[in-house]
């Protein structure tokens, strides 16, 4: 797609022998096509009209020049994708924003998506990281990509460890002030209370601690800046240039000069994960280059952006539901009896992975609300022209196009989850233990929860993310009374749809207290 600047703004000119809609005649205007753009006439009857070649998916444009229809997807993204998937399949094509997109929907193709070595999650990312956080290096260095990747094994295993050590004394510095003070009740909104405690903990954890005496200042200032660069960050990422977008351009670069080589090495405690990306970057770029704090930036907002929302997404649920918060307290207690600690004054309580794992109806709990809550899409560029050989058809790609997964479809489906828009928080388990066989059309599934990507594109960090909500909601429960004031029923914002666990579309105020 070529970009010309005229009088009027940017004209938009289809590259030859690319995809163009029918032109429309007066006698067509009345038509399904103006009446509802979704009804587009069926590909294989008019698939020369739509320029379509043999093979290819259904194609659903819209009017919009450019958006496409794109503003349809984010207004309701499940219930159109649900009317989409009704009329033209399991397989289809979206122009979104200038681009097209081939939805796979059916989870017993997704293993042909995530293995074929033409579809190519890489090329995908170096765009996105160019984008977003104006990291250059990786569309031109593979070895750069490949040492990066390598520092993954820091946030699982053994390391995964002792990042859980160090998350659960950051808790205790958050917590413990509230926990020698008075039982009386302290109010506030849900959504700033998880983001300032993640953050908090999750900053700590990876990069250590401010050693100087402006430390909460410093935090506070890098908490504002990510939150303002965060919620431009699907304008970003979806290709408008940092200058249209108000002052997000100097947010990023304080943000990038507070990660910067220079400034790392007045926090104390970095971890392994973060040590091993330093001394790699070191081999790569000149000590003052800002693409390293770049990279950390990159790093940083992996590390926080979901698991903010997650977080009050489970904590809503929990406070929604008191049998399932009454049920978790008893888990942990029970677990907490059975090592042989007690809930005395002051932050005492220390779980290993493995007891944190043994929580089966909390570990339920979390996978329940990135079931209902998790928005993400599973992205691959197609290198060239293929034919993607799946169960029930062959599909046609285009070079240049997008292939995507969708899982929010398959955590929706009332075939493998029963009545899949309620909040059950024992769905993930069975007669006490961990569930994990779930079917579709009578055949066992191999993937059926898939918040965290699948395959090469699978989080690296996922691990931490889900150790660090599992800590923070055992300390809540554990040592505090938690109420919602604000009962109200939440929507949520898909802004950030494609691009992970949505926030709310409004805010709720809750109370807490040390227990007695």
């Amino acid at each position: 797609m070529m970009k010309k600047q005229g009088s009027q703004g940017i004209l938009l000119i289809e590259e030859p022998g690319r995809r163009r809609s029918p032109k429309k005649t007066e006698k067509e205007r009345p038509m399904a096509w103006e009446e509802n753009p979704v009804n587009v006439v069926s590909w294989k009857r008019d698939r020369n009209m739509l320029n379509r070649r043999r093979g290819e998916p259904p194609l659903i444009k819209g009017w919009l020049p450019y958006f496409g229809q794109a503003l349809k997807l984010q207004k309701d993204p499940l219930g159109f994708m649900t009317t989409l998937q009704k009329q033209y399949g399991d397989i289809f094509t979206l122009l979104l924003g200038g681009k097209y997109i081939t939805f796979i929907l059916d989870p017993f193709h997704y293993t042909s998506v995530a293995k074929n070595q033409k579809l190519s999650f890489q090329i995908f990312t170096n765009k996105f990281l160019k984008r977003v956080f104006s990291i250059k290096k990786m569309i031109t260095d593979s070895d750069l990509i490949d040492e990066i990747h390598s520092t993954y094994q820091f946030l699982q295993g053994k390391h995964l460890d002792i990042l859980m050590e160090s998350t659960m004394q950051n808790l205790k510095q958050v917590f413990e002030p509230q926990l020698l003070k008075t039982t009386s009740w302290s109010t506030e909104y849900l959504l700033p209370f998880c983001n300032s405690v993640i953050f908090e903990m999750t900053f700590a954890t990876i990069y250590g601690n401010v050693l100087a005496d402006d430390k909460k200042t410093f935090i506070t200032e890098l908490k504002d800046d990510f939150s303002k660069f965060d919620e431009k960050f699907t304008h970003l990422a979806s290709g408008i240039p940092i200058e249209l977008l108000g002052n997000l351009k100097s947010v990023r670069t304080k943000l990038i000069k507070d990660l910067t080589v220079e400034s790392l090495a007045k926090l104390q405690g970095l971890s392994e994960v973060v040590q091993r990306r330093n001394d790699i970057l070191e081999k790569y770029y000149m000590p003052k280059d800002t693409e390293i704090g770049a990279h950390h930036l990159g790093l940083l907002w992996a590390s926080v952006t979901n698991t903010v929302p997650t977080m009050f997404w489970a904590m809503y649920y929990l406070l929604r539901h008191p049998k399932a918060m009454a049920v978790l307290r008893d888990e942990i207690d029970h677990l907490l009896q059975s090592t042989g600690q007690k809930k005395g004054p002051g932050f005492s309580i220390y779980l290993t992975r493995e007891q944190l794992d043994s929580l089966v109806y909390l570990e339920s709990t979390i996978l329940e609300v990135l079931r209902l809550c998790s928005f993400s899409g599973i992205f691959r560029f197609v290198q060239e022209d293929l034919t993607l050989h799946l169960e029930s058809q062959d599909c046609c790609l285009r070079k240049g196009d997008f292939v995507v997964i969708f899982p929010p479809i398959l955590h929706h489906d009332p075939e493998i989850f029963e009545a899949p828009e309620e909040f059950r928080f024992d769905r993930f388990t069975e007669n006490g233990k961990k569930k994990t066989t779930f079917f579709k059309r009578g055949k066992k599934l191999k993937y059926y929860h898939l918040p965290f990507g699948l395959g090469v594109s699978k989080c690296p960090g996922r691990f931490l993310a889900m150790v660090e909500i599992k800590q923070l909601l055992v300390v809540l429960l554990t040592y505090f009374d938690l109420e919602i004031i604000d009962n109200k029923p939440l929507e949520l914002n898909y802004s950030r749809f494609l691009f992970g666990i949505p926030y709310p579309d409004s805010d709720v105020l809750f109370r807490y207290k040390i227990k007695s």
